[in-house]
C-alpha cells in the first residue's frame, strides 16, 4: 500500500462539505494543475473536502504553467517533435484533463454519472465563433476520450448554436460564462435543442450530461462599486444594498431552471432517460473583505446544484461553513426586490451583464495569451 492509499483510506470527510453535499449540492474544484495532480492534492480533496469534479479555464492553466517545472519533460518531447505553440498547449493542457479524469472515474462511476467530470475549455479567442467553437469541442473530445470530460463553451450569442451542436453529437457541455438571466433561459433551450438534436442522431441521451455556469461574486464586485458610489452621492439606501445582486441573480436563474422542468418538452426528454442541466455556481471566490468568505456557497444551497470553488473558498466552508437547508427557493421574492431596488436606483442590468460578459472574454483571452506565451517559451528553450 503506498503512503498516498493508506492515507487515503484513514481521511476523514468534512462534515460541512458532507453536509453541504447531502443537501444536494456537487462540490467541484475550481483548480488543476500538475503540480497538483503529481503531488497528490486533489486526490485528497476527493477524500476529505468531498469533491466530486473539476473545472478549469484559461487562466488556470496560464497559472499552472507559470511554474512550469512538472511540465517539462512533456515541453521538451513536444519540441523534439516540431509541435506548434496551439499543437502544444492542447497536448499539454489534454494531458492534465485525461489523469483528472482517470482519478475521477470512481466517482463518475459511483455516481452513474452525475459526477466526477472534468472540464476543459475551447480557445476563448472562438466565443464569436460557431463553427470554430464546434470544430475545437469535438477535438478536445477525442484527445481527452473520456467520459466524465465536459467541454465548457461560453454563453455568447453565436456560443448558442455550439452549444446545441456539441450536445447533438453527444459530447457533454458544461456552459461557462453565463451573467444574465435572459441569457440563461437562452442556454436552457440550447441544452434541450441539443439533447432533442442527440435524440435524432441515434445517441443515448442518458448519457449526455450538462451544467450551466452561471457566475455569482462578478456581480456583487461591479453593482457593489456602483452602489457605493451612489451612497457617497446622497443615496445612503444603496450602501444597503451591496453584497445582495450576486446571490438575487443567481436565485432568480435557479428559478428560471424549475420553470423550465415544468414544461413538456422537457417531460419528453426525461421519458427517455435524459438527465437535467444542472446550474453551477462559478466565481464562488469572495472578492470582497467585508462579505463573509463563504457567502456564495452558504448562500446557494438548492438541490441539483454545483457549486465550483477556488481552494480557498473550499477550505474556507471546510473549516467554518454552515448548512442550514435550502437557501434559495424560499428567497425568490427577496431576490426580486433587491435587483429592482438596484435598478431604481440607476443600476443597468442590461448594460451590467454586457460588460461582464465582455470582461469575461477578455480576462480568459489575456490568460489564453499568457499561456501561449509561457509555452512557446518552454518549446523555444528546447530548440
Amino acid at each position: 500500500m503506498t503512503d498516498l492509499q493508506r492515507t487515503a483510506d484513514e481521511a476523514v470527510q468534512s462534515p460541512a462539505t458532507t453536509a453541504l453535499a447531502e443537501a444536494g449540492v456537487s462540490i467541484w474544484l475550481d483548480d488543476l494543475s500538475r503540480t497538483r495532480l503529481d503531488e497528490g492534492s486533489l486526490e485528497k480533496l476527493l477524500t476529505t473536502r468531498t469533491v466530486t469534479g473539476v473545472t478549469t479555464n484559461p487562466s488556470i492553466f496560464a497559472a499552472a504553467l507559470k511554474h512550469a517545472d512538472a511540465y517539462e519533460e512533456q515541453l521538451r518531447e513536444l519540441a523534439a517533435e516540431g509541435a506548434d505553440v496551439d499543437a502544444a498547449v492542447t497536448a499539454l493542457t489534454t494531458t492534465d484533463v485525461r489523469r483528472a479524469c482517470d482519478l475521477l472515474a470512481p466517482v463518475h462511476e459511483a455516481t452513474d454519472g452525475r459526477d466526477g467530470y472534468v472540464s476543459i475549455e475551447v480557445d476563448p479567442r472562438l466565443a464569436r465563433d460557431t463553427a470554430g467553437t464546434v470544430a475545437q469541442a469535438r477535438e478536445l473530445a477525442d484527445a481527452v476520450d473520456r467520459p466524465n470530460l465536459m467541454v465548457k463553451i461560453p454563453a455568447t450569442v453565436e456560443g448558442l448554436p455550439a452549444i446545441t451542436e456539441v450536445l447533438g453529437a453527444g459530447i457533454n457541455v458544461n456552459v461557462t460564462l453565463i451573467f444574465s438571466l435572459p441569457r440563461y433561459r437562452e442556454v436552457v433551450n440550447a441544452w434541450l435543442a441539443g439533447l432533442e438534436q442527440a435524440r435524432a442522431n441515434g445517441h443515448d441521451i442518458s448519457c449526455i450530461h450538462s451544467v450551466a455556469s452561471f457566475f455569482v461574486s462578478r456581480v456583487d464586485t461591479d453593482v457593489d462599486a456602483q452602489l457605493r458610489d451612489l451612497a457617497a452621492d446622497g443615496h445612503p439606501e444603496a450602501a444597503q444594498l451591496t453584497g445582495r445582486a450576486g446571490l438575487a441573480n443567481a436565485r432568480l436563474a435557479y428559478r428560471a431552471f424549475e420553470q423550465a422542468l415544468d414544461s413538456e418538452r422537457w417531460r419528453l426528454l426525461e421519458a427517455a432517460g435524459a438527465h437535467v442541466q444542472r446550474p453551477l455556481w462559478a466565481s464562488t471566490g469572495v472578492k470582497d473583505p467585508d462579505l463573509p468568505d463563504t457567502l456564495y456557497v452558504t448562500g446557494l444551497v438548492a438541490p441539483h446544484t454545483v457549486n465550483t470553488m477556488p481552494e480557498k473558498t473550499l477550505e474556507a466552508f471546510a473549516d467554518h461553513g454552515e448548512v442550514t437547508g435550502d437557501t434559495v427557493t424560499g428567497a425568490y421574492d427577496r431576490a426580486d426586490a433587491d435587483l429592482d431596488a438596484i435598478g431604481e436606483l440607476g443600476v443597468s442590468y442590461p448594460e451590467l451583464v454586457e460588460r461582464l460578459e465582455t470582461e469575461g472574454l477578455q480576462k480568459f483571452e489575456d490568460a489564453w495569451d499568457e499561456l501561449l506565451a509561457s509555452v512557446r517559451a518552454g518549446l523555444d528553450a528546447h530548440h
